[in-house]
């Protein structure tokens, strides 16, 4: 078992954020996290991370219990995570292969002296995800798509069993996105893949490798199971409580609102 969510709630002031979570992923198993804004997505990746403790619930990850040790800096070193949110935080003149090196590590900055195994590891991964030709470039002057690419390359660094990726397209046009999803597919095949969880609100970005959706709406779970049934015009109308269409084609779901015709 990867993660295991047993009666989550989670509570901010006087709000509950979560509530009632229960979800199961198993190794080698590809999830969607799908969620519209305010969801409560964050809070739950917030959760997985250990930067958050739940109110209520027990709350396993790679076998770690929360609350019987202390376990957020040894978690975090197993989990590889995709976000945004960290692009602020790296220095700013640190280059791309020095971010890459850097998840060697778990660390924001390079504070350590890799070793040449660890160079030659992010060199490969930077080739991997076609990031060579810009290693040398500071990260800050690299568009939102290398930037996702170089995240990437670093949070595979560590070879973590678990890879998040909290909605990595954001930003990206759709050359861009296309690319960046077919590195994701690559590594989602390739030997030794980390489960994988994929966080968005675009159900057009929802991959055939993510055989798994959880469904999250008002901090709670809507529904989770296979994606080919969660997926589908009956389902996501209820969820968005709006008549939809979903067309699956080349193993991609389309979504569309369907127009109501007026007599």
């Amino acid at each position: 078992m990867v993660l295991q969510l047993k009666n989550i709630s989670l509570k901010r002031g006087e709000k509950w954020i979560l509530k009632d979570l229960n979800w199961k992923v198993e190794k080698g198993q590809n999830w969607v996290l799908f969620g519209l804004n305010g969801a409560g997505k964050t809070s739950l990746l917030n959760l997985l991370n250990a930067f958050y403790f739940p109110t209520k619930g027990e709350i396993s990850v790679l076998g770690m219990e929360f609350g019987k040790t202390y376990l957020a800096e040894r978690l975090r070193k197993q989990i590889g995570f995709v976000s945004s949110s960290l692009q602020e935080k790296f220095h700013r003149d640190d280059n791309a292969f020095e971010v890459v090196l850097s998840g060697a590590f778990a660390s924001i900055g390079l504070y350590e002296t890799p070793s040449e195994t660890i160079k030659e590891k992010a060199v490969s991964l930077l080739e991997r995800l076609g990031c060579l030709d810009y290693a040398n470039r500071e990260y800050e002057t690299l568009s939102q798509g290398e930037k996702q690419r170089v995240q990437i390359a670093r949070a595979l660094m560590a070879d973590p069993p678990l890879l998040i990726l909290d909605e990595p397209t954001y930003g990206l046009d759709f050359i861009a996105r296309e690319k960046l999803l077919e590195s994701i597919e690559e590594i989602a095949k390739g030997p030794n893949a980390p489960t994988m969880i994929y966080v968005t609100h675009h159900v057009e970005e929802i991959l055939p490798v993510f055989k798994k959706t959880l469904l999250l709406k008002d901090g709670q779970v809507f529904a989770s199971g296979d994606t080919n049934d969660l997926i589908s015009s009956e389902q996501l109308s209820h969820f968005f409580d709006l008549p939809v269409r979903v067309i699956w084609t080349n193993n991609r779901p389309l979504l569309s609102k369907v127009q109501m015709v007026k007599n």
